[in-house]
């Protein structure tokens, strides 16, 4: 078990980080401009980055192995994300500035955090650990840094000011690279092996007897266009996470700023969610090979989606806000698991850094525009009817897809188990989360 405790460990400082940043950069932004648009465009300068660069980096991570790509864009980040308190303590940190920064920090962690979904399964096979239950585990992870990160964030905001947040970052991703370089056995999370290069394969395949990076890129394209669950999935959760981000990174804040109820309700939001997403998460590790899979997932949507939009375009007082979060949260702790699951499933373990790359790069391609848009529209029409029309835009996506017969797919593969360290991969223990979810629920 010890490689998939390192792996989760490093996943946990690291998402930790980033949801307290979540919480600060927004809110610093917001209350030193006024501008919910400027707060949108730099969440948009953040994802951007992050969902190109991490679509064109798979083939990379298959290359030279997760674990060097890990640990090196952890401390890439930990850079950037370092520079902003500094350079704002310099007085030289001007708007153009810090959109660059937070670019740069978005570019170094898409690969980090892919590198970091991409060892799950292998760290699963060295500990003998069922592919649902390793899943479980990584969605508790997640959530446990959805509780604590927005609960740490709105607390250092709301008592030192947003800035000691973005420092807090800086130190979680230099955490999670010495993690990951320190407690990861030595033979763990190397490239991944290709099969023989045919002969007239062409020279830049050839070339130091490995698969070209195109062809590599390719092949994922290829396997993945040729999955139409996965790509169902990932045109349903690519509506719903720009939705997510459009809530998260405008629609929060902006409510927060509104009502009067400032950066510590954030945090109360999102531990609220977060905390009951990692009991969802625990009963789907306990209990999830027995669950019916395509119930459970549109369950959890109906649940972590459109009621957090409706209870504040409501006005609700603050317990029936909090109360709706955590129900949401507990439904949103069981779709990554699910996800994780029959994706694994479906992915060639060869494949699985450039599946998932590019998975989770179309699933993610509209959350850099979820900020811009929500930002343009609250400045356009007012809060309230922004979060009208995306609590109805939410329903109406998860429930309308879920009636297409690709989802029936969903329980056809069931039973199968991780093999042992010894044993023959498998084509089918692949991507972790090649269109997972993210931001409902947390």
């Amino acid at each position: 078990m010890r490689p998939l405790y390192g792996v989760l460990a490093a996943m946990a400082v690291s998402l930790t980080g980033t949801r307290v940043s979540a919480v600060a950069l927004p809110w610093f932004v917001l209350v030193t401009t006024g501008s919910a648009t400027q707060t949108g465009l730099v969440a948009f300068c953040e994802m951007t980055p992050y969902v190109l660069v991490k679509a064109f980096t798979g083939p990379v991570v298959d290359r030279i192995g997760p674990r060097a790509v890990s640990w090196t864009t952890d401390l890439a980040s930990a850079a950037a994300a370092a520079a902003v308190p500094l350079c704002h303590a310099l007085h030289v940190l001007s708007l153009p500035l810090l959109l660059v920064l937070v670019a740069l920090i978005g570019a170094a962690r898409g690969p980090g955090d892919l590198a970091k979904e991409v060892m799950v399964p292998e760290a699963a096979e060295r500990g003998r650990v069922p592919l649902e239950r390793a899943t479980g585990l990584s969605g508790v992870t997640e959530r446990l840094a959805s509780t604590v990160g927005p609960a740490a964030g709105g607390s250092l905001v709301a008592l030192l000011g947003p800035l000691p947040g973005l420092v807090v970052n800086a130190g979680c991703f230099a955490l999670g690279s010495l993690i990951i370089g320190l407690t990861l056995p030595r033979g763990m999370g190397h490239a991944a092996e290709e099969p023989p290069v045919p002969e007239g394969a062409g020279s830049a395949a050839a070339e130091g007897g490995g698969v070209g990076y195109w062809r590599r890129f390719g092949e994922g394209f290829t396997f993945l266009r040729g999955e139409p669950l996965l790509l169902t999935v990932i045109v349903m959760v690519g509506v719903t996470n720009l939705l997510d981000a459009a809530f998260t990174t405008v629609l929060m804040p902006v409510w927060a700023k509104e009502s009067g109820n400032g950066p510590a309700a954030l945090g109360l939001m999102g531990s609220a969610a977060g905390a009951a997403a990692a009991c969802g998460s625990l009963v789907a590790a306990l209990t999830g090979h027995r669950l019916p899979r395509r119930l459970v997932f549109f369950s959890g949507f109906l649940l972590a989606g459109a009621p957090r939009f409706l209870v504040l375009a409501a006005g609700a007082p603050m317990w029936a806000v909090l109360t709706v979060f955590a129900v949401g949260g507990f439904g949103g702790g069981f779709l990554n698991p699910v996800l994780g699951a029959v994706l694994f499933e479906r992915v060639p373990r060869r494949m699985l850094g450039r599946v998932n790359a590019l998975g989770d790069s179309l699933a993610w391609a509209g959350i850099p525009l979820g900020g811009l848009i929500a930002g343009a529209a609250v400045a356009s029409v007012g809060l309230v009817p922004v979060l009208l029309v995306g609590g109805v835009a939410y329903f109406l996506t998860t429930n309308l897809t879920g009636l297409r017969p690709e989802w029936r797919e969903m329980d056809a593969a069931r039973g199968r188990t991780v093999p042992g360290p010894r044993a023959e991969r498998e084509p089918g223990l692949g991507a972790a989360a090649a269109a997972r979810t993210g931001s409902a629920g947390s």
